[in-house]
């Protein structure tokens, strides 16, 4: 029978923060609040037969953390989720040690115009894919065609954002306007259309993005984490009932 993978142990948290609505400025009364943070695994613990486990996800509260490799892949392939750990305001971020703030500190070296292109135009596509499957009639279901809107809207906005200036806006400057366009495309998704192909072309003309992130600095951050996670422990002698390798 295998051994489950290990949850983070306290301490190892580098870097946690409240994302989704909240942040974008985009909650209301009932909206989740939501979590998303990092952590280090020991680093002993990958030289073993099971690697660590890379994602711990929980529900009340809703928290989501990512192990400190996990998360600069994602990183470096732009994914809007993980990614706004790094661009929060400073007053929602929860847990915010000494390597934390150094990943902070290098974020822009994740950044590349493509990877912003794929992983946002591809989210908002998403979005408004599920968009087209609800049945509005449905006062349940029209709340969550709203819901799908403003984050296509957001998306788009951010990508473009990024795509001209080289900083994800996470705290969006008017998120009324956003939402009330949101409740226009849940009711006529066709709206939706026009503003993804503003962004695409928008995101095909040159920006101020690099064409390749720089992983250099999180190569070298990584290799800072496990140095500064690793428990100079003696190896633990195992007896066996195997005789020792004989030689003719």
């Amino acid at each position: 029978m295998s051994t489950p993978p290990t949850a983070p142990t306290p301490g190892t948290v580098l870097l946690s923060g409240i994302v989704g609505s909240t942040a974008y400025g985009l909650a209301h009364a009932g909206s989740d609040l939501d979590r998303l943070g990092l952590f280090a695994a020991p680093t002993e613990d990958f030289h073993g037969l099971r690697p660590p486990v890379e994602s711990q996800v929980t529900t009340a509260p809703d928290r989501t953390l990512h192990e400190a490799a996990k998360w600069c892949r994602l990183a470096l392939r732009c994914n809007p989720t993980a990614s706004e750990l790094v661009w929060l305001p400073d007053d929602l971020y929860e847990v915010r040690t000494p390597l934390g703030e150094e990943l902070i500190a290098i974020r822009r070296s994740f950044l590349s115009a493509g990877a912003v292109r794929t992983a946002y135009l591809g989210y908002a596509t998403q979005q408004l894919r599920k968009l087209r499957t609800r049945d509005t009639t449905d006062p349940a279901t029209r709340a969550r065609a709203a819901k799908h809107a403003r984050h296509l809207v957001r998306l788009l906005e951010q990508a473009v954002h990024l795509h001209g200036a080289g900083h994800n806006l996470v705290r969006l400057p008017d998120p009324e306007r956003v939402r009330d366009l949101g409740e226009r495309i849940a009711d006529d998704p066709a709206r939706a259309e026009g503003l993804l192909a503003a962004a695409t072309e928008r995101l095909d003309r040159p920006g101020v993005l690099p064409d390749h992130p720089d992983d250099r600095p999180a190569e070298a951050w990584l290799r800072r984490v496990r140095t500064a996670h690793w428990t100079d422990r003696p190896p633990t002698a195992h007896r066996t009932n195997h005789p020792p390798d004989s030689h003719a």
